[in-house]
């Protein structure tokens, strides 16, 4: 029994890991992503210092920075916050199955 509880620990820091993983691989993406495409837009319209601030400031340039940036934040609260919901729904399908298992 220990070695299952040992095991299972282990899986769920794996599961959490993974889960860290491709939330910091969301991050990075979006950070290279959304550089190269303000980028791209205030390089495009650049005509002095003064259009370089009002395109960098522009509705076009926050934008894809604001909708994906809360897509983003959705991401780090299921990490975080719905991580508990996650392995208390798992422990209560395994008490399941070994209680199933015991009457066959």
């Amino acid at each position: 029994m220990e070695t299952n509880n040992t095991d299972l620990k282990y899986l769920k820091a794996k599961n959490r890991v993974e889960k860290l993983k491709r939330f910091y691989n969301h991050l990075t993406v979006y950070i290279i992503i959304n550089s190269i495409i303000t980028g791209f837009k205030v390089y495009n319209n650049l005509d002095s210092w003064e259009s370089f601030k009002n395109e960098l400031l522009s509705f076009d340039v926050l934008s894809s920075w604001t909708v994906w940036g809360l897509v983003l934040v959705i991401h780090f609260i299921s990490v975080v916050f719905f991580q508990d919901w996650e392995e208390r729904k798992i422990e209560a399908y395994m008490r399941k199955e070994n209680e199933t298992k015991r009457w066959d």
